[in-house]
């Protein structure tokens, strides 16, 4: 092989790689219009109401609504509970609030996920699919909010987390909380219409909010979006995530590995025929 050749065919691995890489990222670019739910945690009467209904929805094991015991320290979401309601005593009173996966725009969880048992729909539920899952859990340790959990319990343990009732949003429906709430404080609809709800509520309220949608914008944003009477770190939402998707944050060093991975060796087996070439 001359050395004229070896550059050239370097050069066109090179452009291919990158080539491939731009394809990827402008697929996981389009747009597409994505499911959500608002929370007005102003309506919301913390009868938790909405923890029975997902119970019910998934055959998780009922909570008992009659143990307000439960409001005296702050609840995570388990292995049994997806979704959990706490209290939480703040500048503008008392203050109920509705926690579960965020459901994010581009989740941390899917993107560290190697087999692709984490995944993001195309409407915006991000599910947990059991027959690809391989049990390393990387997307528990990714997740900013610490929703996925593991059954170490179980002899064949699963992910267990909100996957904003796929099923029935498939089918039409809403999701089992949302349907369920007496107080009006969930609504779920295409994102695009309940974030206009959201800014149309504070507008016509400026007293009654803080002037602020959580959720629209940390970590890239997600499907679900609370409206809140007092600043949100006093209800328990971390506020020092930023606004940009942790997946991205990673991308050119993962685009980088498999084009190291193409050219490297190509690059050595260039050189070793440059340098015996008689």
């Amino acid at each position: 092989m001359k050395r004229r050749e070896f550059l050239a065919a370097l050069g066109a691995v090179a452009d291919a790689a990158l080539v491939g890489g731009r394809a990827q990222a402008a697929v996981s670019g389009e747009k597409t219009e994505f499911f959500g739910v608002l929370v007005d945690t102003t309506r919301c009467l913390g009868c938790r109401t909405c923890e029975a209904a997902c119970a019910e929805a998934h055959g998780l094991p009922q909570p008992d609504l009659s143990d307000s015991a439960v409001f005296d320290h702050e609840r995570t979401t388990s292995e049994t509970q997806w979704t959990v309601v706490n209290r939480y005593d703040t500048s503008a009173g008392e203050v109920f609030v509705k926690r579960q996966c965020m459901h994010c725009n581009q989740p941390a969880c899917a993107s560290a996920c190697l087999v692709k048992a984490m995944y993001k729909t195309t409407e915006g539920p991000v599910i947990w699919r059991e027959n690809k899952c391989m049990g390393c859990r990387f997307c528990m340790v990714s997740c900013p909010f610490d929703i996925p959990k593991f059954e170490y319990s179980s002899p064949i343990p699963k992910i267990q987390k909100c996957v904003l009732c796929w099923e029935r949003v498939r089918e039409g429906k809403q999701p089992a909380c949302v349907e369920s709430c007496p107080g009006e404080a969930l609504l779920f609809g295409k994102k695009r219409d309940i974030l206009e709800e959201a800014r149309t509520r504070i507008y016509q309220n400026p007293t009654e909010y803080v002037h602020e949608i959580y959720g629209e914008r940390e970590v890239g944003g997600g499907a679900w979006l609370y409206l809140a009477a007092a600043p949100f770190e006093e209800l328990g939402f971390r506020t020092d995530l930023g606004d940009r998707p942790y997946p991205e944050l990673t991308t050119g060093f993962l685009y980088a590995v498999p084009l190291v991975f193409i050219l490297w060796p190509a690059a050595l087996l260039g050189m070793s025929y440059a340098t015996h070439e008689e």
